[in-house]
């Protein structure tokens, strides 16, 4: 199992700001907007209603780049 650095409750700002390797799979999911204000202050799961995707998948795949990057 993995560690659950971020939740669906975790700002998308703090997660790109906390941990910049998770881009990368946050645009994979079609998150393209990452630098626009609101998403700063969005919640993962609220950016994942916006864009159809279900959160836990994106939850567990950015869980899995901070371990897999240890960042």
């Amino acid at each position: 199992m993995t560690k659950e650095y971020v939740k669906k409750e975790t700002l998308v700002g703090e997660i790109v700001n906390n941990y910049p390797d998770t881009v990368e799979v946050l645009m994979e999911y079609g998150m393209h907007c990452l630098g626009c204000p609101a998403s700063q202050a969005e919640s993962l799961e609220d950016a994942c209603m916006v864009h159809g995707i279900d959160p836990k998948g994106v939850v567990d795949a950015v869980n899995a780049k901070i371990a897999e990057t240890g960042k």
